[in-house]
């Protein structure tokens, strides 16, 4: 074999050798999803699942002493998507809520339907933002903790690192209904999450939110303990204790994060 045609057949060799890495180190990475929580806290992270699998975040609240409320127990459930790594859908809904007040019921919370769309993929100290559009397509009767049932909301969402620190921090501007009658509410939430040693991992939470028809505002801390199981599986606890007297005062509530191993076809691509 001349040299020029040993050049070019090691050339060749090299090309597929770096095709065939490229081609084991994506299917390492996709072999290798990570759960991504939102829950529990009121921030949503502006990164999205992984492409292709279906997310379920579950959990329970109890609150008690809201305006209105003696106590309530209720149920929550979030369910997300992602088709692509820069679009998201998702249904939050609330399947059953017992609350103490005049009289005990049982009732059932909305229906919210979503999609969150990612503006700036970033890493590190370098942010990724979105934005995200929620809706109501089935109003509850149960009643609401802190923050009124809206019908729509719209929020701006942007997630980072700074040493060893993550946060995630939300701008929302919701429109609410009472009796015939919109208001326009606004909130703000700032949550800073950081790993410990071992699986856990602690966040800390400061949020407000305005509250047009009690003319008032609410704000409180929320503290969130975690335990990452696997990559599929995050468990959490926590309490979140109102700091006005129009907001819940104490709020107590666990879960889990599990995202779902088996990838569904239902995705355009990365």
């Amino acid at each position: 074999m001349s040299p020029r045609r040993r050049g070019w057949s090691w050339l060749v060799a090299l090309l597929l050798a770096g095709a065939a890495a490229a081609q084991q180190a994506q299917e390492k990475t996709e072999e290798e999803p990570v759960a991504n929580p939102a829950r529990p806290t009121v921030a949503t992270p502006a990164t999205l699942t992984p492409v292709g699998y279906l997310q379920f975040e579950t959990g329970a609240l109890y609150g008690n002493d809201s305006p209105g409320v003696v106590s309530q127990l209720s149920i929550n459930e979030v369910i997300k998507y992602s088709f692509a790594r820069w679009v998201e859908v998702m249904v939050s809904a609330e399947p059953l809520a017992h609350t103490s007040g005049g009289q005990d019921e049982n009732a059932l919370g909305d229906v919210d339907l979503g999609v969150q769309a990612v503006l700036h993929h970033g890493e590190g100290a370098n942010p990724t933002v979105a934005l995200s559009y929620l809706g109501r397509v089935y109003g509850g009767q149960a009643p609401d903790l802190d923050i009124a049932s809206f019908k729509n909301r719209a929020l701006l969402l942007v997630s980072g690192d700074i040493k060893g620190f993550h946060y995630d921090t939300n701008y929302l501007f919701d429109e609410l209904a009472e009796n015939g009658v919109r208001r326009a509410a606004f909130g703000q939430t700032l949550s800073v999450s950081h790993a410990l040693r071992g699986k856990f991992g602690v966040s800390g939470e400061v949020w407000h939110f305005t509250q047009p028809f009690l003319r008032s505002n609410a704000v409180a801390t929320l503290w969130v303990l975690n335990y990452n199981v696997s990559r599929m599986l995050v468990l959490d606890c926590g309490f979140d204790h109102g700091m006005t007297s129009t907001s819940t005062q104490w709020e107590a509530f666990a879960g889990f994060t599990y995202l779902l191993p088996r990838r569904l076809p239902l995705r355009w691509g990365h």
